[in-house]
């Protein structure tokens, strides 16, 4: 390889490694937002060690892949072999752990979606109507993604103070605008008219499916162009790795 042919390859690893360690911002703050923001979805799943566990990956990802961004940038720069053979090593386990949590993910996914109906049914019957955060979280799911519980409005059967009221009461984030009669509110109980409640069919199960089956597009590019820019800086990183050591050996005098 030329002189110019790895200069040029120097510097286009040193801004993989740029965008590589930005990802790596944003998969380390996604993670944080989760845990910290009393309107995502990890506040009602709180009781979930799992899913604090998926978050807590998600941080640890993210701030492995800002390391791994560094090394590699230090590799490029100052041309040490060392960091690029360990940052290509790094690289190839991402991705090989990237597949198989996608493949463990997808053969799984009715493992899972069990899993958060009974989480989700758990944090329901225990739903006091005092407007706590884990309710807060619950009813902007369920206002915005115009559902009701995980699988359908029966989730709500459990709860002690619907069973234990003379009212007929329903939670007043399910409730269907359209067929609201007079004020609502957005959380806590409202008392129906008619054992009927006024409140959506469909579960947030089928919300979020349809969702994913919308976006599944998007998804699926994203997590395509994340593997292609891991297998270029792959590419990158070898050819450095093995120039580098032929330009140095031809610097050598002969006698």
């Amino acid at each position: 390889m030329g002189k110019g042919c790895l200069t040029a390859t120097k510097y286009f690893l040193f801004l993989f490694n740029l965008i590589f360690f930005l990802c790596g911002v944003v998969i380390m703050g996604f993670g944080l937002w989760l845990l910290l923001d009393n309107q995502s979805f990890i506040v009602v799943l709180s009781n979930s060690t799992a899913v604090k566990v998926a978050c807590y990956i998600l941080i640890g990802v993210g701030a492995f892949s800002m390391l791994m961004a560094f090394l590699g940038c230090l590799g490029a720069v100052y041309e040490i072999r060392c960091l690029l053979g360990l940052y290509f090593t790094c690289l190839v386990l991402v991705l090989i752990a990237q597949v198989a949590a996608g493949t463990l993910i997808y053969f799984q996914k009715d493992g899972l979606n069990e899993e958060m109906s009974k989480i989700v049914t758990k944090v329901l019957d225990g739903y006091p109507g005092n407007n706590s955060t884990t309710e807060q979280a619950w009813d902007f799911i369920q206002r915005n993604m115009d559902c009701c519980g995980w699988t359908g409005r029966l989730d709500w059967s459990g709860n002690m103070v619907i069973v234990n009221s003379s009212q007929l009461l329903f939670p007043c984030s399910c409730q269907n605008i359209s067929l609201a009669n007079g004020n609502f509110s957005d959380s806590g109980f409202c008392e129906a008219q008619t054992p009927d409640w006024p409140v959506y069919d469909a579960g947030c199960s089928t919300s979020v499916e349809s969702w994913l089956l919308t976006n599944i597009g998007v998804v699926l590019g994203i997590c395509l162009g994340v593997a292609l820019i891991e297998l270029l800086g792959m590419i990158l990183s070898i050819c450095l790795c093995r120039n580098i050591h032929t330009e140095e050996y031809t610097k050598v005098p002969k006698y």
